[in-house]
């Protein structure tokens, strides 16, 4: 009887030993064990929901991933709610991510930031466009511009989700530069691109900040009018459009989107996401989307996200300085 209790313990024990092994090291051979989850932090029919949905088919359609993936819209706080979500979430839960994330912490609006989280990817870059109702007495940049020099308050400025985006902070640089009083802006902030864009069409608001992926369509369609982008050059998809630079605005400023799992992810289940991940952005189906929807290959891995977001987090320091937003 004792032989076999002995056998019994060692056999318990060796187990044991292994998955404590397995823990120190940092090793989960077998993950995934479950379906994924990935976290849009806005409604549907903005930048977010739109990314987190194009990486969801192209994981299945290329069989990248073998369980399901599932989108799940949390919206609120200007990311923050998705973000909170995910941070109690294990590894089969991802999110997007933007410079929110820096930049929500940094104006004391969340106390989270990329140092609470597993940073998994930085995926694409594109270009932030300002747009205005088709009626609108503003022609062109230079003609907004103008007027919120006369008087910053006088023009109602679309934006989503929250202040201290890019959107918000490419306007508020341009305006800057041109000569405007940015700590008398008048922006009206909704939960998503889509509010935006409804709101642009009702004529709640004069203009827009959007990325361009979010207000070309609409634009090509002649639903309203594109009138700056931050791109150094005019961009292929809306040949019309003048940038910030032909319209006498020394500004190009990119607007980049990531993916961030929870806090404490294992070396394993991050080389699953660095494997999966680049298996996708090489694949034809991720190089079509891209052109579709004006944006740029901008692919950096676990190791290199974490540094890029350090060096972004020193950059967003200063221009939220600079912005007149820091408290």
């Amino acid at each position: 009887m004792k032989k076999i209790l002995g056998v019994a313990a060692m056999s318990f024990a060796l187990i044991l030993g292994a998955c404590s092994s397995d823990n120190a090291d940092g090793k989960d051979a077998d993950f995934p064990k479950k379906n994924i989850e990935f976290v849009a932090p806005a409604t549907p029919g903005g930048g977010w929901d739109a990314t987190a949905r194009a990486i969801q088919k192209i994981m299945k359609e290329e069989k990248i991933v073998d369980q399901s993936m599932t989108v799940v819209n949390k919206p609120g706080g200007s990311g923050e709610v998705g973000w909170q979500y995910l941070s109690k979430k294990d590894a089969h839960s991802l999110a997007i991510d933007s410079s929110l994330l820096l930049t929500n912490n940094l104006l004391g609006q969340s106390d989270l930031t990329y140092e609470d989280f597993t940073p998994i990817a930085t995926l694409t870059t594109e270009w932030i466009s300002v747009a205005v109702p088709n009626d609108s007495p503003y022609e062109d940049a230079t003609a907004l511009m103008e007027q919120l020099k006369k008087d910053p308050g006088s023009v109602k400025i679309g934006i989503a989700p929250g202040l201290g985006n890019n959107d918000h902070l490419s306007f508020v640089k341009a305006a800057k530069t041109f000569g405007v009083d940015v700590t008398k802006l008048n922006f009206l902030v909704y939960e998503s691109g889509g509010d935006v864009m409804t709101s642009l069409l009702g004529g709640h608001v004069d203009a827009a900040t959007m990325a361009v992926s979010e207000s070309q369509e609409q634009h090509i369609a002649k639903k309203f009018k594109i009138v700056a982008i931050t791109s150094d050059e005019r961009l292929d998809e809306i040949p019309d459009v003048p940038t910030w630079k032909e319209q006498g605005v020394d500004l190009v400023f990119p607007h980049w989107r990531g993916i961030l799992g929870p806090p404490d992810m294992t070396e394993d289940q991050i080389k699953y996401w660095n494997d999966a991940i680049g298996k996708m952005v090489e694949s034809d189906a991720w190089k079509e989307l891209l052109e579709n929807n004006g944006w740029e290959d901008f692919y950096k891995d676990s190791n290199e996200t974490k540094k890029f977001l350090e060096e972004q987090k020193g950059m967003y320091t200063e221009l939220i300085e600079e912005s007149g937003l820091k408290k």
